[in-house]
């Protein structure tokens, strides 16, 4: 037994020691930012020779950053390094052919007889400009079925975007190679989803995120983790972020990853992103409490309109515990029915977890709100302005309509007013006005301003 357990643990010993030369399952991972860029992280088995070799790495992104490439194998040693994106195409061959000689194979009409004659290509600009003999001929479609022979493929055209290295090695043998390299044209946006029952006062949002490929490569089976965040890239531009919803920043934990000040967020499961596609993949999924329909109407100047303008409809809700990245709330209400209708969106801007948010989505139709200038005049202190906004409601119910008045100077004050004001900020007031059903309510107040 004694003997048994030795050799048992020699055993598993070799296995173990085996088990570590052996190369690692090839895998590939990308790690997708707004901005049009992405990580690759490629792990590859190649049989590598011993001494000095050439290496070739197809199937790389043809927006790779050559500078950006990082290369690294156990016992090998990188010597040198070329991003070879000269692609094969039929002009690329003939550009290459400049100088050198083809055969040009032409079929007769009717009697389908083959005729090939050696020419040399002089030009390819606008055009292929050929010597055959003691004549110069420009190859053109001229009703003569031709074709063109070449006897090689030149050197470094490539079928597809190759990333060769000189490599170093003493020994030879089957080795892990891991690539990395940042590329462009793999990008995501965000959209969401959102179902609102008014009645119960909740929003259930659904989360997607469309990923577009215009890198020149496909990615098989590939793990996606996708960052939300703008991030800096030197000599290029800042991601563009759509903005809409109103929100006030919040300060809670979330359940995103994350990667340094970005949060991340992992897709379950691997997936392929064929070149030139846009593939949708659902993200998250939640349901906000105490959502609510709001109405509000902001005034940026003291004067008066000849016409009622109309409230936006806003819905208010709170993301408790998850982080969402930029993109496109769109809303969805069920009708008298139970169908579901779309009743407006908003750009979203980068929102951390226990923010409170508020989609506008659109104006309403039976909330008004006109303004009067009662009064203007000049003061030791500034101006003063005395408003009077009258509130229409045609609704069957009561409704509150938040309004703001802005163009405040920083010093300014109420001296008088028919409703209690919250100041917003130091140029803002506030208003919560409510408005009976197929009635309305007249707001007052008076503020003098610095100059």
């Amino acid at each position: 037994m004694k003997r048994i357990f030795v050799v048992a643990c020699m055993i598993a010993a070799v296995s173990t020691t085996a088990g570590a030369d052996q190369p690692a399952a090839p895998k590939l991972s990308l790690t997708i930012y707004n901005n049009n860029l992405v990580l690759v992280q490629d792990i590859r088995t190649l049989d590598v020779p011993a001494g000095r070799s050439r290496i070739e790495l197809p199937d790389v992104a043809a927006s790779i950053r050559p500078e950006t490439v990082s290369l690294r194998a156990p016992g090998v040693a990188i010597v040198e390094q070329n991003f070879d994106y000269d692609l094969l195409t039929p002009a690329k061959m003939m550009e290459k052919a400049v100088g050198h000689q083809i055969q040009v194979v032409r079929t007769i009409p009717g009697s389908g007889k083959q005729i090939t004659e050696t020419a040399t290509v002089l030009s390819v600009n606008n055009g292929v400009v050929l010597k055959i003999g003691n004549r110069i001929e420009v190859l053109r479609d001229d009703g003569i079925p031709a074709r063109v022979v070449f006897s090689s493929i030149p050197e470094n055209l490539r079928a597809r975007p190759t990333l060769s290295v000189t490599a170093q090695s003493a020994d030879a043998g089957p080795r892990s190679v891991t690539l990395s390299y940042l590329a462009t044209g793999l990008s995501w946006r965000a959209d969401y989803v959102g179902m609102f029952d008014e009645k119960q006062g909740t929003l259930g949002v659904q989360g997607w995120v469309t990923i577009k490929n215009t890198s020149g490569a496909t990615f098989k089976d590939a793990s996606a983790e996708l960052v939300a965040g703008a991030i800096n890239v030197s000599g290029g531009t800042q991601e563009y972020r759509p903005y809409g919803a109103n929100s006030n920043a919040g300060t809670g934990p979330a359940q995103n990853g994350q990667i340094a000040d970005y949060y991340s967020y992992q897709i379950p499961e691997p997936m392929t992103v064929a070149d030139q596609q846009s593939k949708q993949v659902s993200f998250l999924d939640f349901s906000a409490n105490g959502a609510a329909k709001t109405y509000q109407f902001t005034a940026s100047q003291f004067e008066s309109t000849s016409n009622p303008a109309h409230a936006t409809v806003d819905v208010k809700f709170s993301n408790p515990d998850r982080a969402l990245p930029a993109g496109t709330m769109r809303v969805y209400m069920r009708d008298d029915r139970g169908e579901p209708k779309f009743v407006g969106e908003s750009a979203l801007d980068h929102t951390p977890s226990g923010s409170d948010l508020a989609i506008t989505l659109g104006e309403a139709f039976d909330v008004t709100v006109q303004s009067t200038l009662v009064a203007s005049e000049k003061t030791r202190g500034g101006d003063r302005y005395a408003m009077s906004y009258r509130l229409r409601n045609a609704r069957d119910t009561q409704v509150t309509v938040d309004v703001r008045q802005s163009g405040l100077r920083q010093d300014g004050r109420v001296t008088a007013e028919s409703l209690p004001s919250n100041r917003v900020d130091a140029r803002t007031l506030d208003w919560s006005v409510r408005v009976p059903a197929h009635g309305e309510t007249v707001l007052t107040f008076t503020v003098e301003t610095s100059p």
